[in-house]
């Protein structure tokens, strides 16, 4: 899953530059981006034997990799259903894209309300031996905020693994310190390259395996990015 550039860790600026650039000067879709992300994803719960999947997504980018992952698990025959935390308007650009697909699919989907008790949470998680966590990317800074911080308490109380997908959701990319709470990860798939957070000590215990997952972007996009700073 190397992208071939060797490189050994990525900053936040620097990973949003990948995508900017690989978008506007190369003209690889951002949905193009997203899908490969998200079948990196699948083939690591693949080959992790996953059985029944539970994706929770938020409203990013990051729960738009969760909602491709939906059709693509589907596609292999995974029993997937996919939990969204925030109403379907506030869903927009390539994550709307995936959304549409999988509403049009008919793939299981629940919108979770934001005052769903921990009880009802617990019920939606249970019977997964995989969990994925789409719920925040790299622009996550301090502690997260109601309701994803009970959703992430949920995920860690359940017994299934966790796959977060680019970063566990509460950590920061950069400074490598967990919000409260933040997703203990069973494995990380981290896209382009680890963050240079994943090195500091605080976040070793979140992330699980950390496994890269090259989406796509041209070498010459993640050069150029990565020459910035």
């Amino acid at each position: 899953m190397s992208n071939g550039t060797s490189l050994s860790q990525i900053t936040r600026q620097q990973v949003r530059a990948v995508d900017r650039i690989s978008i506007e000067n190369f003209g690889v879709p951002g949905v193009v981006l997203m899908e490969n992300a998200a079948r990196g994803c699948v083939d690591i719960l693949a080959a992790h034997g996953a059985r029944c999947v539970r994706i929770c997504c938020g409203k990013g980018n990051n729960g738009g990799d969760g909602l491709a992952m939906a059709r693509l698990l589907d596609l292999r025959g995974i029993p997937t259903q996919t939990l969204l935390f925030c109403p379907p308007t506030e869903i927009t650009g390539d994550a709307a894209v995936q959304l549409n697909i999988v509403q049009k699919a008919e793939l299981p989907l629940v919108i979770v309300p934001a005052d769903a008790t921990d009880e009802a949470l617990d019920q939606l998680l249970s019977g997964a031996d995989w969990i994925v966590d789409a719920l925040l990317g790299t622009g996550m800074r301090g502690n997260p905020r109601s309701p994803l911080d009970r959703v992430i308490q949920a995920i860690n109380r359940s017994d299934a693994q966790k796959l977060a997908v680019d970063l566990p959701s509460g950590l920061d990319c950069d400074l490598g310190t967990p919000g409260e709470p933040t997703v203990e990860a069973t494995v990380t798939a981290t896209f382009v390259a680890p963050k240079v957070g994943f090195a500091v000590e605080t976040a070793k215990r979140y992330l699980g395996e950390v496994v890269t997952v090259d989406i796509g972007a041209p070498r010459q996009a993640i050069e150029r990015a990565c020459a910035k700073e």
